[in-house]
C-alpha cells in the first residue's frame, strides 16, 4: 500500500491552530513521525484562503523537507496554486489532485508530463460528482486520453474514484467498488487511491467503517490511501489484508512492520 500521510493539513483543527501559531516544532513532529511511520508521501494542505495559501505552502513544504526526505504531496483546490508550489520541493512528489473539471489537467499535467511526478486524480468533470459508475469512467475514458497527450504514464497516475459519505449515498459502496475493479481491469498498472475516511463521516463508531470499507477497496485493487499512518489499527489491519491477498511473499512485509511497532493489537 502507498501511505500518503494525511496529518499536515490545516483542515484539521488541530493543525490548522498550528498553522496559525506557527508552531513549527508541532508540525515537524507530525511529519517525521509520518515519515517514520511508513508514509510513502507527506500531504501538504495549507486550507486557508486562497491570497494566503502558496507563502502556507511554501512554509510547510519548507518544514517537512527540513526533517524528513519523504516527497511532498501537494494538496490544493487550485491547480494554480499547485503550478506554483511545484518547484518549491526538492524532489518530485506527487500532486493532488486534478480532475477533468476546468482546465486543471490541462494545467498540471504539461509541468510534470516529463518528469517523475506523481498525480491524483479525481473522477469528476464540469457536470459535478457523477452518480454512477458508468458515468465516473466516461469521466476516467476522458482524463486518460489528456495523460496519453502528455505522455503521462498509468503508473504515474493515482485515480480517486469518490468515497462518498455511506449515509448519503444511493447504493453505498457499490459503484465505488464497481469502478475501481474496471479502472484496474483497464489499466493494471495504474493506482488507485482515496480519502478512506470518507466513507463513514456522520456514522458512529467510525473506525469500524473505515476498517471493512479499506478491506473491501484493497480487494477491488487500492493500492494507494491518503490516511494517518500512525493510526496503528488501520496500519495492522493494511498489513494483514495485503498478506491474504497474496500481495507479501511470506507474510515478510507483515511479520517485519510488527517488529517494527508500526501497529500493535487492535482494540
Amino acid at each position: 500500500m502507498i501511505l500518503i500521510g494525511e496529518k499536515i493539513n490545516g483542515s484539521i483543527p488541530s493543525m490548522a491552530k498550528a498553522i496559525a501559531e506557527k508552531n513549527e516544532a508541532y508540525i515537524c513532529g507530525l511529519a517525521k513521525a509520518q515519515a517514520d511511520a511508513g508514509a510513502a508521501f507527506i500531504d501538504v494542505c495549507a486550507s486557508v484562503p486562497e491570497a494566503e495559501e502558496l507563502a502556507v505552502l511554501k512554509w510547510l513544504i519548507g518544514l517537512v523537507e527540513s526533517v524528513t526526505g519523504t516527497p511532498i504531496s501537494i494538496d490544493s483546490p487550485s491547480a494554480d496554486i499547485i503550478a506554483q508550489a511545484i518547484p518549491l520541493c526538492k524532489k518530485p512528489g506527487l500532486i493532488n489532485s486534478v480532475s477533468m473539471e476546468g482546465n486543471k489537467a490541462d494545467t498540471i499535467f504539461p509541468i510534470i508530463a516529463d518528469s517523475k511526478w506523481e498525480c491524483v486524480c479525481l473522477l469528476s468533470d464540469d457536470t459535478g460528482i457523477p452518480k454512477s459508475a458508468a458515468d465516473r469512467l466516461r469521466v476516467f475514458g476522458n482524463l486518460m486520453k489528456k495523460a496519453e497527450q502528455y505522455r503521462i504514464s498509468p503508473n504515474r497516475l493515482h485515480i480517486d474514484p469518490l468515497i462518498e459519505m455511506l449515509c448519503t449515498s444511493e447504493d453505498g459502496i457499490v459503484k465505488v467498488i464497481e469502478t475501481m475493479r474496471e479502472v484496474k481491469k483497464q489499466y493494471p498498472t495504474i493506482h488507485l487511491t482515496g480519502g478512506a475516511s470518507n466513507i463513514s463521516f456522520n456514522m458512529p463508531l467510525r473506525k469500524f467503517i473505515n476498517r471493512a470499507f479499506i478491506i473491501m477497496a484493497m480487494d477491488a485493487g487500492m493500492d494507494s490511501a491518503i490516511i494517518d499512518p500512525l493510526n496503528k489499527d488501520m496500519m495492522g489491519l493494511i498489513y494483514a489484508t495485503e498478506a491474504l491477498l497474496g500481495q507479501d511473499e511470506m507474510c515478510m512485509e507483515y511479520i517485519g512492520a510488527y517488529r517494527q511497532g508500526l501497529f500493535g493489537e487492535v482494540k
